[in-house]
């Protein structure tokens, strides 16, 4: 049955009725007898013409419903005496006449009955082209009642074409929802380049796995591979390719051979392939998961110390920041520890230290949800720190009860060994310690005088040595460091800035303004911004605050409080199985 939409226009009631117009029982009684007229050919005075079928019409009725026909009838214009007009539609014939008849039910207040999507677009263009006020509200309201998966992409092209701005909003969200079903009808083999594109760029495209973004893109080049292969690499940069699974990428992506006669898109491939050798370490925003992946990432908070920093925190925990979600994980052993050392190597978390002269060091294996104890380190350190460059971790500087250290240690996760690397050039605790760039970075910290330092020392992990690079703009001490495409930030220190540092050009900056100063805070880097967890405030008590920096925006924002007040903590992003 055909549906009736209301507003200034009818609604169904009974089947073959329809229900009262607004208005007083005067004006409804006057536009009845208006219609019937025109169905009956009574007092008519001008016939509109469309698709071989005329309409008999009176001029009057058609000038209040219509600016089109008022200004058409206007006396002194030479149109305004002929006896029939044609309406011309880019529809066909038969849906030309079609579409006019339902406009003129609507001008005549008998309602409007539309049966499919490409009748109410043609409604719709004549309406617009006619002048008929309300009819296009009727007509996106039935288009978006009629709105699903197999048809989004045609309504999309409607939306657009007319401006309407509720109905493209929802074609937008059922494509991103329903993408892998969208992908799968030929409208999406029919879309230019740029829609292509656009569509596998949306970071909150609905998809579980990355699989299907993948054969969706090659599912559209192999509709035309001829005239489409030079598309591939604009596409493949917008497939998240390190999050498919290992053997996937081996079988299906690498074997495929239009992808191995294109040399465009070999870097994409070597990336990924660095990607599942490195982990994160790489730091390609193509290994970030899509907003509604069966994976996530998630800030992992590790032990720590209370407000007053007496106790030391047992508790591990998860949270998810686009539910903002806490999800409990097994304790740290041996969680009576403080100021120990945290990061991630291939999505595992490695903690060493945490006491004077404390060798020990646990891996949180996230396939296996459980704590490890791996092989010691050397030489026991406190208040050091660890970065991971080329697959490797690397346990740097610390204070072993009498001395700050120069030494560094080098673990090798395939062997379970730790080995001496180039001792830094001087010795500091309390420093942040960063990779980025294929390098090691450490800034600040307190010297082998007790002083604090500005100092920044690189390692070259290649050539097994250190150099300096142009000092910091502050000399402190219990400072954190993240590193994003290729920009350093450094945190703490009971700094109120963010201060950033570029690598390739030697030179720092300053980011943004905090609300207060903080030191010993955790920090990590979690959907594309740097997030500022807990610390000691000014007054040595420690916090729950959150904070984030939006490097895009240059944004500080507040973000929900931690479950609990906590400073000297571990703080690491790894990716996360939602369905645990």
């Amino acid at each position: 049955m055909a549906r009736m939409l209301e507003g200034p226009v009818l609604e169904e009631s009974e089947p073959g009725s329809l229900a009262p117009c607004a208005g007083s029982c005067h004006a409804q009684r006057v536009l009845q007898t208006l219609n019937a007229y025109r169905r009956s050919g009574t007092l008519t005075d001008v016939v509109l013409r469309a698709g071989g079928r005329d309409f008999p019409c009176h001029r009057a009725a058609l000038s209040a419903g219509s600016a089109y026909f008022r200004s058409l009838f206007a006396a002194g214009r030479p149109e305004h005496r002929l006896a029939v007009v044609p309406v011309a539609s880019e529809a066909g014939p038969g849906a030309a006449a079609a579409a006019l008849a339902v406009v003129l039910d609507y001008v005549y207040g008998a309602g409007v009955r539309l049966r499919a999507e490409d009748e109410a677009a043609a409604v719709l263009a004549l309406a617009e082209r006619l002048g008929v006020a309300g009819l296009r509200e009727a007509c996106a309201s039935f288009l978006e009642g009629r709105l699903r998966a197999a048809n989004s992409l045609a309504l999309r092209r409607v939306a657009a074409a007319f401006s309407l701005a509720s109905l493209a909003e929802r074609c937008g969200r059922v494509l991103r929802q329903a993408f892998v079903e969208v992908a799968r009808h030929a409208d999406f083999l029919e879309l230019a380049p740029d829609e292509v594109a656009a569509l596998l760029a949306d970071p909150a495209l609905g998809v579980a796995r990355e699989e299907a973004v993948f054969e969706a893109a090659m599912r559209w080049v192999r509709h035309d591979a001829p005239a489409r292969r030079g598309q591939l690499r604009r596409l493949l940069e917008h497939v998240r390719l390190p999050l498919l699974a290992p053997a996937y990428f081996l079988e299906k992506v690498e074997a495929d051979e239009l992808l191995q006669a294109s040399r465009e898109c070999r870097p994409l491939l070597l990336e990924a392939r660095a990607c599942f050798i490195l982990g994160r370490e790489v730091g390609a925003l193509r290994a970030r998961p899509r907003r509604f992946m069966d994976l996530a990432e998630v800030i992992v908070v590790i032990g720590g110390c209370d407000r007053k920093g007496l106790l030391k925190l047992p508790f591990t925990d998860a949270y998810h920041p686009e539910s903002r979600r806490w999800t409990p994980l097994p304790s740290f052993p041996g969680y009576t520890r403080s100021e120990f050392a945290a990061c991630a190597l291939r999505n595992d978390i490695y903690v060493s230290g945490g006491h004077i002269n404390s060798r020990d060091v646990w891996m949180f294996s996230t396939p296996w949800h459980t704590w490890i104890k791996v092989a010691s380190l050397l030489k026991g350190r406190w208040r050091h720190k660890m970065a991971v460059v080329q697959g490797q971790l690397f346990a740097v500087g610390g204070f072993d009860g009498l001395r700050r250290l120069r030494s560094v240690e080098r673990y090798d996760p395939f062997s379970n060994t730790w080995a001496a690397a180039a001792p830094l050039p001087e010795a500091v605790s309390s420093a942040a310690v960063v990779s980025c760039a294929g390098r090691i970075y450490v800034v600040g910290g307190a010297g082998q005088d007790s002083l604090s330092t500005n100092k920044v020392q690189c390692f070259d992990p290649k050539e097994d040595q250190w150099s300096l690079r142009s000092p910091a703009p502050f000399s402190q001490r219990c400072l954190e460091a993240v590193s994003l495409e290729g920009t350093i930030y450094v945190v703490g220190g009971l700094m109120s800035k963010i201060f950033t540092y570029d690598p390739g050009t030697d030179v720092w900056g300053e980011a943004a303004v905090l609300p207060s100063p903080v030191e010993s805070c955790g920090v990590t880097v979690c959907d594309g911004k740097v997030h500022i967890l807990g610390g000691r405030d000014d007054l040595g008590e420690s916090t729950d605050k959150v904070f984030t920096f939006d490097p895009s925006n240059g944004q500080v924002e507040a973000q929900p409080s931690l479950q609990r007040c906590t400073s000297s903590h571990g703080c690491i992003t790894i990716i996360q199985s939602l369905g645990r």
